[in-house]
């Protein structure tokens, strides 16, 4: 249930509405608003009676939430959630873009391309720190060594940074350095990694498992809310089907169901979507104009030599042209 308060509600008045909700042995969670402050009733083990909030001192109305995921629905916020990461955003009219290797391999490696991304207008940084791999056998990632090569780069370039945490044993570690910690696809259902990152202080980028549909990615992203993180950052990476022509098939399609269904920004990540170099433009293209808030690219200074996805990362000349590209596109619908 939503409990919505008047407009002239006072604290006292919005006090004792969650006083009253959390004797009936639910959670309240207040939800500031631009003109309102409304009160998100979590836990309940049975259907509640509007009647009894509504009587209550500063009550607009009480709503019944619908849906299974509630804080991060549209229905419990009704305007969008824009994050802010240092000194840049995520969310709103303007697309924000992520660019960076797959994996951090060298300082000198991660500060070249860093250069290279920051010319070319990207926003945010990205780098793998501890990589998931499907072979035990391959490259897994400098650990704590790429998290300081990571801050150096935000240091040096004034560009926040994010990379993926990949248990509850290195949490604490990589929230130290990054600026967003991102959860990948593997581990979108790791409920105790969600709820460890529903903890954190630092904006959660929650990828889409391979095989999830919207509603568990949103209820996933609900396991983090609940535990009072609101900086959450969604993030479409294809999903896996039988073509072999893409390493995954990118779901343009779940763009405006997300943005419909939740407040949340969404983005596309069209690097890991296609697995090939050549698809990656074109399907950036597509992600502004079907409404993504953002991009999150893979991008190598010597992507022959990566010890981690040469094959779908650009070269920096090619990472320029589709952040001149997919942002023109993403003008003219903004200004439409």
């Amino acid at each position: 249930m939503l409990i919505v308060m008047r407009q002239d509600a006072t604290q006292e008045q919005i006090d004792a509405v969650v006083r009253v909700i959390e004797e009936k042995g639910c959670r309240a969670r207040p939800i500031p608003g631009g003109e309102r402050v409304s009160i998100g009733v979590l836990y309940n083990k049975g259907p509640l009676d509007p009647a009894g909030f509504q009587a209550m001192a500063g009550v607009k109305e009480a709503i019944a939430v619908t849906r299974p995921y509630k804080l991060v629905s549209r229905e419990v916020k009704p305007h969008d959630t824009v994050v802010r990461v240092g000194n840049t955003e995520v969310g709103g009219n303007r697309l924000s873009i992520i660019g960076g290797p797959c994996a951090v391999e060298s300082e000198s490696l991660a500060m070249a391309t860093a250069e290279h991304v920051k010319k070319a207008g990207a926003d945010i940084f990205r780098g793998g720190a501890f990589k998931p791999r499907t072979s035990p056998y391959a490259f897994q990632g400098l650990g704590e060594e790429g998290l300081k090569i990571l801050a150096k780069v935000r240091e040096t370039f004034d560009m926040p940074v994010v990379t993926e945490v990949l248990d509850l044993e290195h949490f604490d570690m990589v929230e130290q350095y990054a600026d967003i910690v991102q959860i990948g696809t593997r581990n979108m259902q790791n409920f105790s990694l969600l709820r460890r990152a529903g903890e954190s202080k630092k904006p959660v980028m929650l990828k889409r498992g391979m095989s999830a549909t919207v509603d568990e990615w949103l209820m996933a992203a609900e396991y983090i809310m609940s535990e009072g993180n609101e900086n959450i950052i969604l993030c479409e990476r294809g999903v896996r089907t039988f073509v072999r022509h893409s390493r995954n098939t990118l779901d343009f399609s779940a763009i405006p169901v997300v943005r419909r269904e939740s407040h949340l920004p969404v983005i596309i990540d069209p690097s890991h979507a296609s697995g090939y170099r050549d698809q990656v433009l074109p399907l950036a293209r597509a992600a502004a104009a079907v409404g993504a808030h953002g991009l999150m690219v893979e991008v190598h200074d010597m992507p022959d030599f990566a010890r981690c996805d040469g094959g779908q990362s650009l070269y920096p000349d090619q990472f320029a042209l589709m952040c001149r590209q997919a942002r023109a596109i993403c003008d003219i619908f903004a200004s439409s």
